[in-house]
């Protein structure tokens, strides 16, 4: 972590466990070196320094082009921010995001696309099935909790609500890989939606369990 990083994940930690009563289960199992796509539930805008505080690793996540300017710019990009156009799926971002993993960086991905508008989990798109086919990386789903109903679209300051989030096992798609390198056009369209929705499944069976969430209560 460059010292910036550190100051902005000390900071947030510091005030996601005060205000936020944050928790976080099973971080061991994000590989601490290397790429691994985190592709996470999308409820608020409080999601990414979620993830990001949970890991002893920097995350590099994605934000809008349109905020790479001033003294906000110069923070993403100390924060390792990833800029992408308004419709978050365009060739440039996309080669960035590969670049990133390229890199050996963790990167973290909200497969739904954007954030809920009503707590629920929305389907996967395909987009991220094309960047995982494309990279060696593993996946790792991440279900993040709470987080609607402390900041849902339209507050601008988070209620003082339990956040949790918790890290799946990693996913690889070997199998997947191997026959997307070879196969038609119409399958390899299906291939990338069939790991989208493979991957918002396993987001979807990660709950914190009772016991968990009552010894950290």
């Amino acid at each position: 972590m460059n010292f910036v990083y550190w100051l902005g994940w000390t900071f947030f930690r510091i005030f996601y466990a005060v205000f936020l009563r944050y928790r976080s289960f099973n971080p061991e199992r994000v590989p601490k070196t290397g790429a691994v796509i985190l592709a996470s539930n999308h409820a608020s805008i409080l999601d990414p320094p979620l993830v990001g505080i949970g890991l002893q690793r920097v995350t590099t996540f994605l934000a809008r082009d349109t905020l790479f300017k001033g003294p906000v710019g110069w923070l993403f990009r100390h924060w390792h921010a990833i800029p992408i156009d308004r419709d978050g799926g365009g060739p440039a971002g996309m080669r960035r995001i590969m670049a990133a993993l390229a890199e050996g960086r963790a990167v973290l991905l909200f497969p739904e696309g954007t954030r809920t508008r009503d707590g629920e989990l929305q389907p996967a798109r395909s987009g991220i099935g094309l960047l995982v086919i494309k990279s060696e990386a593993p996946v790792v789903p991440v279900r993040v909790r709470g987080t609607f109903e402390a900041m849902p679209r339209g507050v601008h300051f988070p209620r003082p609500k339990r956040v949790m989030v918790k890290y799946g096992e990693p996913m690889h798609f070997r199998e997947l890989r191997e026959e997307a390198k070879n196969c038609s056009k119409e399958r390899l369209k299906e291939i990338y939606q069939r790991v989208a929705n493979e991957i918002m499944e396993a987001i979807g069976k990660l709950e914190p369990k009772r016991d968990e969430v009552k010894r950290d209560a």
